[in-house]
C-alpha cells in the first residue's frame, strides 16, 4: 500500500467559532476564544457530531460526561478529565449529550510556530488530580485575560498559551512510546480523511480517493468501518453535508451556488442528497437554522 507523504490541507471554518480563514503566516491576527463546550452544540447535534475541521488549533477539555470522538477517521471513547488537542485542519466530530460539559480553547489562527503547538492530534486521559488541576488553571488563566479585552491582556494570553503548549509537550514526553504508535489501519484512515478534507469540495468519489491511496474502494471502506464504525462513503458524505449545513445557516449564499461549490451536478441533485442525509430540504433547513 502507498500513502501520500505530504498533504496540503485547505478548509473552511464555522463563522460562529472562527471568523477568519487560516493563512500560512505565523503572525497572530485573530483572538483567543475560551467557551463552554455546550455552546458548540447550541445549534444542533450536527454542530459537534458531523465531521468537520477548523481553521485554528483547538483544545477540548472534557470535565464531565462521556461519549465517543472521531479524530482523522479513528473513533475512541472520552470521559471526564480528558484533554484532546486538535491541530488546525484536523477532521473530527464528537458526541455531545446533556451530561457532557467542559471547555473549548480556540488558539489564534497561524500561531502554531509562535507557540510551538503539537503538530499531531493528542488525546490525554488525566487520571492524576495534580495534572487535572494544572490544566484547569491554565484554561482559567486564559479565560480571565480574555475577559479583560485589552492589548496587555492579549499579550498575557499569548504567555499563558505558551505555558499551555509547554504543558502539552511535557505530557507527550511522559507518554509510553507504544501509546504513540499508529497502526496500518490508522495510517490509511488518517490519509483518507486528510484527502477528503483537502478535496471534499470536488466531485471526487470514494473510488477516486481509494485509487489515490493505492487500495481498492472495498478495502478502504472495510478499514474505515473498523476504525470508526462507518464506511468511507459515510465519512465523505458527512463532511460534505456538514459544510452544506454550515453555509446554509451562516451565510446568504444562494442554494444553487452552495451546490456548485460542493461539487454537486445541479441544485436539484443537491436538494435530494441533502434531504436524504438530513431529513429536510436545504431551504427548509436554512429557515429553521
Amino acid at each position: 500500500m502507498r500513502y501520500p507523504c505530504s498533504i496540503q490541507i485547505t478548509f473552511l471554518c464555522p463563522k460562529n467559532v472562527f471568523d477568519r480563514p487560516m493563512t500560512k503566516t505565523t503572525s497572530v491576527s485573530s483572538p483567543f476564544r475560551v467557551m463552554p463546550l455546550a455552546r458548540l452544540g447550541s445549534g444542533g447535534r450536527w454542530r459537534t457530531e458531523a465531521m468537520r475541521s477548523y481553521g485554528a488549533p483547538v483544545l477540548l477539555w472534557f470535565t464531565r460526561g462521556q461519549g465517543r470522538i472521531t479524530v482523522n477517521g479513528v473513533t475512541a471513547g472520552y470521559g471526564p478529565h480528558n484533554c484532546i488537542f486538535l491541530p488546525a485542519g484536523t477532521m473530527h466530530g464528537f458526541e455531545m449529550s446533556n451530561q457532557v460539559s467542559g471547555t473549548i480553547v480556540v488558539f489564534p489562527q497561524g500561531c502554531e510556530a509562535d507557540l510551538a503547538l503539537p503538530e499531531d492530534p493528542l488525546h490525554l486521559r488525566l487520571r492524576d488530580v495534580d495534572r487535572q488541576l494544572e490544566l484547569g488553571k491554565l484554561v482559567d488563566d486564559l479565560l480571565r485575560e480574555m475577559e479583560k479585552a485589552s492589548d496587555q491582556a492579549h499579550r498575557a494570553m499569548m504567555c499563558h498559551a505558551g505555558l499551555l503548549s509547554v504543558w502539552l509537550e511535557r505530557q507527550i514526553a511522559n507518554l509510553d512510546s507504544d501509546k504513540l504508535s499508529v497502526t496500518a489501519t490508522g495510517r490509511l484512515v488518517n490519509a483518507y480523511t486528510a484527502l477528503v478534507e483537502q478535496d471534499f469540495h470536488s466531485t471526487k468519489t470514494v473510488r477516486d480517493y481509494a485509487a489515490e491511496l493505492g487500495v481498492t474502494p472495498t478495502h478502504l471502506s472495510r478499514v474505515c468501518n473498523r476504525a470508526c464504525g462507518r464506511p468511507a462513503s459515510a465519512i465523505l458524505q458527512d463532511r460534505v453535508h456538514y459544510e452544506a449545513r454550515r453555509l446554509l445557516t451562516e451565510t446568504h449564499i444562494p442554494i444553487k451556488d452552495i451546490a456548485e461549490s460542493l461539487g454537486f451536478a445541479s441544485a436539484a441533485y443537491f436538494t435530494r442528497a441533502f434531504q436524504k442525509q438530513t431529513g429536510a430540504t436545504p431551504s427548509a433547513f436554512r429557515k429553521g437554522g
